[in-house]
């Protein structure tokens, strides 16, 4: 498998150095998180200054752009790396979609399945096909060669969508190349949902399951003294507690053997009771969905956790390490070294 980090992006300013610290961490490659700033602007940087990243968006929201915005510059970026791009997007949630964005966000699912394939149809404009797709959303059909892009000399670049429900999932099946897993996603969750659900949309499309490649962020626990150890468990039993919250993640909880938790946790937030809202992630909980080791035992842990069920892991608190202790940032990139498929 691959290993990359993932980060938000910053100043872009900032973002070469960034860049080029992860590479010379020793990852394969960064995926850029989008929130208050873009992904794709960073994603650049990163292209041109540490060329031998794998660069990827994790992700990207995809109604408020256009889905030939969308294609034009996740084909640049694909140029840019040489072939080593993933353009990975998402729904967001109506709330921002409509009220921040002031774009559409009925029918997410289909919307967002109509979108693949119309940014796919004009990927294959740019390298010659005619542009004719009809959607149920988006319909492209105009492009002349002064607007076209043109062809590269590589492949054009996977798209990838963030997928929690069954429904999500068995679509991406269907139609996409890759499939971002949520930071809870466990492996049992991965076994049990996530797998049979891409698996069967993969078989109603004519598809080889095996080439839907499934991008796992992975929470860590990891450090050679308990003091160090206990730092990360805080974090991570907080932000478990935040992911906890969301209602369409309840079943994750649920099927893992934790039923109720997210009415506990939204009962503690309701009451703005964020210390509340940790304590209800126990020590069962860390176990299903961090990886507790120590730095020399922490890529056998990860191996044997996610072996046959992720393409790429993504050390999901590792970035926040390269401004408050370099040398664990270090560290994460040797894992990420001994894990990697990929020569060094």
């Amino acid at each position: 498998m691959r290993v990359d980090v993932m980060t938000f992006p910053r100043a872009l300013r900032e973002m070469g150095a960034v860049a080029r610290d992860i590479e010379a961490a020793g990852f394969d490659g960064v995926l850029f998180t989008e929130g208050g700033r873009t992904a794709y602007l960073s994603a650049a940087i990163a292209a041109t200054t540490a060329p031998s990243l794998h660069v990827a968006t994790g992700v990207a929201v995809a109604f408020p752009r256009s889905p030939m915005v969308t294609a034009q510059v996740a084909w640049e970026l694909q140029e840019a790396t040489a072939g080593n791009f993933r353009l990975g997007l998402g729904t967001q949630v109506r709330t921002h979609v409509v009220r921040r964005y002031s774009a559409a966000f009925e029918h997410p699912g289909p919307r967002l399945r109509d979108y693949v394939l119309a940014v796919k149809a004009s990927m294959a404009a740019f390298a010659g096909a005619p542009l004719d797709h009809h959607g149920e959303f988006y319909e492209l059909t105009f492009l002349t060669p002064q607007w076209s892009p043109g062809p590269i000399e590589f492949a054009p670049p996977p798209v990838d969508i963030a997928a929690v429900n069954p429904w999500m999932l068995r679509m991406a099946g269907e139609v996409a190349d890759g499939v971002h897993i949520h930071p809870i996603g466990e492996p049992g969750y991965l076994r049990r949902t996530a797998l049979p659900a891409i698996e069967a949309g993969a078989a109603a499309a004519g598809r080889d399951p095996s080439d839907i490649a499934l991008t796992v962020p992975v929470m860590c626990v990891v450090g050679d003294t308990e003091a160090e150890r206990a730092r990360d468990r805080g974090h991570m039993r907080s932000m478990i507690a935040f992911y906890g919250t969301t209602p369409n993640y309840a079943f994750i909880f649920d099927e893992a053997g934790f039923e109720g938790t997210t009415s506990r946790l939204r009962e503690k937030q309701k009451a703005g009771d964020m210390a509340g809202m940790a304590a209800q992630i126990t020590d069962d909980h860390m176990a299903v969905f961090t990886t507790e080791a120590t730095w020399d035992g922490l890529a056998g842990a990860l191996r044997e956790r996610y072996a046959g069920l992720a393409s790429r892991l993504v050390f999901y608190n590792a970035i926040q390490q390269r401004d408050t202790s370099p040398e664990r940032f270090r560290r994460y990139g040797a894992v990420a070294r001994e894990l990697s498929d990929a020569p060094h």
